[in-house]
């Protein structure tokens, strides 16, 4: 089951990339860790997306485990509330595990592809599907610069690259909250775990590399620049989540102010015209102002010519 499903597979796509990309083996194993990195990428999305949510979530949580240790029903309840599932934790081992198969598959798919033995190269013929013509690939160049990627580096540039590399990866995949300088850890298990996590996985791939050949040191190192990306990446969109989940719980809610009626202005009480005045005078005023509004009589146009 080994070598069908995983070992003669990679030995063929890393023949048949050898072929397409004009017989240079360092650009087949760069295509190969392409094609691996996409393949794998919605669960390492997943999985790296769930890792960094769980740290950031690390002092919400044990504060609820303080608080409610004696009552776990309680607990579980409070951990739904800000959306922490325990079970999630074992999705970051999941990317791991499917990397090491990849890795143990692509350690000996190297060595059967360069090996420059007889007794290899009938191995290798026994394992190439029938539609690749081997006679013509053979046999395979296996140097690049000072190296035989069929061999460990010998100037240790490799190891040290996996080292970096790695260490990079590790520390994008962390919060930015961790990372501060100056700030204790010791009151938070989780994150000084994550922190010596950053230390132990590089020193420890580097180390291995020392023993690995070439070509899979150059696995290494190519892949942890493709999670370099994918990690600037899932911390970029991270932060500006949490920038507009800032800007929108500061906004004041808009209350919607029902609006008062306006207020009519009250009739100005009109004025009475003149006339109506002096007809008021005149019917209630005194002897005097009686006599002094009355009307006077009108007097015809013969009477006033008379009077001239």
């Amino acid at each position: 089951m080994w070598d069908t499903f995983i070992l003669n597979p990679m030995i063929n796509i890393l023949l048949l990339l050898y072929d397409f990309l004009g017989n240079n083996y360092l650009l087949a194993i760069a295509v190969f860790t392409i094609l691996i990195r996409l393949i794998t990428l919605p669960l390492n999305l997943r999985q790296q997306r769930s890792s960094m949510k769980m740290q950031e979530m690390q002092p919400q949580i044990q504060a609820i485990q303080k608080k409610h240790k004696d009552n776990p029903q309680k607990m579980q309840e409070e951990f739904q509330k800000i959306g922490y599932n325990p079970a999630d934790t074992l999705t970051g081992c999941l990317p791991l595990l499917i990397q090491m198969p990849i890795l143990i598959g692509l350690y000996r798919a190297i060595i059967f592809t360069l090996g420059s033995t007889p007794q290899a190269l009938f191995e290798l013929s026994q394992r190439v599907y029938s539609f690749i013509d081997l006679t013509q690939l053979l046999p395979i160049s296996n140097r690049f610069l000072w190296m035989n990627l069929a061999q460990p580096d010998p100037l240790f540039v490799l190891p040290v690259l996996v080292f970096g590399t790695m260490f990079l990866q590790q520390k994008l995949m962390t919060p930015s909250t961790q990372n501060q300088k100056g700030k204790k850890q010791d009151d938070n298990p989780a994150a000084a775990m994550t922190q010596s996590m950053q230390w132990t996985m590089p020193i420890m791939f580097g180390f291995f590399s020392l023993q690995f050949q070439a070509g899979l040191s150059i696995y290494f190192v190519l892949s942890n620049v493709i999670g370099i990306g994918q990690g600037y990446y899932m911390r970029r969109s991270m932060d500006r989540l949490k920038e507009e989940a800032a800007t929108n719980k500061k906004k004041p809610t808009a209350v919607p102010v029902e609006s008062e009626p306006e207020s009519k202005p009250k009739p100005s009480p009109a004025k009475k015209p003149k006339k109506d005045d002096d007809l008021e005078i005149a019917m209630k005023g005194t002897a005097a102002e009686r006599k002094q509004y009355q009307p006077r009589r009108r007097t015809s146009k013969r009477k006033r010519k008379s009077r001239r």
